[in-house]
């Protein structure tokens, strides 16, 4: 970055108010490729008013990387690492999935490596690749798990081909064993019945209220959108920290540590909110009017009398009201039986 004919150099972590410092004054910032696409320019143009600025683009990591491994850019996934966890790979990772990285340096290039490898993708092809588009340009295809030590210098990006493990399935209804719970979760078959009721769609948000693990959080969040999670417990709130982290989501999904409906005070409207235990008439009220018109609402019910609050609601406010019995084989001596779950009423209504 040039300011007035004084070069200083980019703070880490990344801070604009090094150049916003300068405002009013003749200043150039200087960003490698595009800066915006994982870098400085959106974050410094919020910051600015439209006149103020104006911006000289360039190929961005993400497209030279591209041009030198001969891949489609638009099916590859491109990812800024520089302050991220690794974990933000998780949702990308699948067989033959092609991703594109861009690190803080070559140790952190080696410690991808290793997460990948330790997660059962060591097969990977990974590249590293240095000085793009300069006369110090340098390509070297590793395999992850063959990967010895960090890498030297400052690197600007690697590139993955995704081989040896299986990703995350992309269907709602993911496996309870993929959760760290204390037994507090919506199983897997009524999960999947609430998602499809809740119905996510990209960008939205959603108030998972009594959230136990997070798994409902997780899987809305899979689909595109933001969540909040409001549990009242915190070994509960620390599990749903956990899963939130190791999805790759800690970033898309706040924890709210309290008792609805007094947790939600100052949150952000929802387009959805799930209701997964703990529903009583004194809580619906106060969450009803809080509501925005079209804001979907999905309770769930195990208990003889949240079922009969269910049932005076939809009465009372449309809908639909499903019950749900499911039932597991299981050994009974030299045989087997059905084991039956409890009941689950659902009731999904839009305000």
């Amino acid at each position: 970055m040039g300011v007035t004919g004084r070069g200083h150099p980019w703070p880490v972590p990344f801070d604009a108010e090094v150049v916003l410092g300068c405002r009013d004054r003749p200043t150039v910032v200087l960003a490698s490729g595009d800066p915006f696409w994982h870098g400085a320019g959106a974050s410094l143009a919020e910051k600015l008013e439209a006149g103020e600025w104006i911006a000289h683009s360039a190929p961005s990591t993400f497209s030279l990387a591209a041009a030198r491994l001969g891949w489609r850019l638009e099916a590859v996934a491109c990812l800024g690492l520089h302050a991220a966890p690794f974990e933000r790979l998780v949702p990308h990772l699948a067989a033959g999935a092609r991703i594109i990285c861009l690190v803080r340096d070559g140790k952190a290039a080696g410690d991808l490596a290793k997460w990948l490898s330790e997660r059962g993708w060591g097969a990977s092809a990974f590249w590293s690749l240095t000085a793009l588009g300069g006369p110090r340009e340098s390509i070297a295809e590793h395999r992850a798990d063959g990967l010895a030590g960090d890498l030297a210098g400052n690197l600007v990006a690697v590139a993955v081909e995704a081989r040896g493990a299986q990703g995350i399935p992309r269907s709602a209804g993911l496996s309870d064993d993929l959760f760290a719970h204390d037994g507090q979760i919506t199983k897997r078959p009524v999960r999947a019945l609430a998602i499809s009721a809740l119905a996510p769609r990209p960008g939205e948000r959603l108030w998972d209220i009594g959230a136990g693990s997070g798994s409902i959080s997780v899987e809305w969040v899979l689909c595109g959108g933001t969540a909040t999670a409001i549990e009242m417990r915190e070994d509960r709130t620390a599990n749903i920290r956990s899963n939130a982290s190791a999805f790759g989501l800690a970033h898309r999904i706040a924890v709210v540590t309290g008792r609805a409906p007094e947790a939600l005070a100052g949150l952000d409207a929802p387009d959805a909110v799930f209701i997964g235990g703990g529903l009583d008439g004194a809580m619906f009220d106060a969450i009803w009017p809080l509501l925005a018109p079209g804001t979907r609402l999905v309770a769930h019910a195990v208990t003889l009398e949240t079922e009969a609050l269910l049932g005076d609601l939809h009465q009372r406010h449309g809908g639909e009201l499903m019950r749900v019995e499911i039932a597991h084989a299981g050994p009974l001596g030299r045989y087997r039986s059905w084991e039956a779950a409890r009941p689950v009423v659902q009731w999904s209504a839009v305000r």
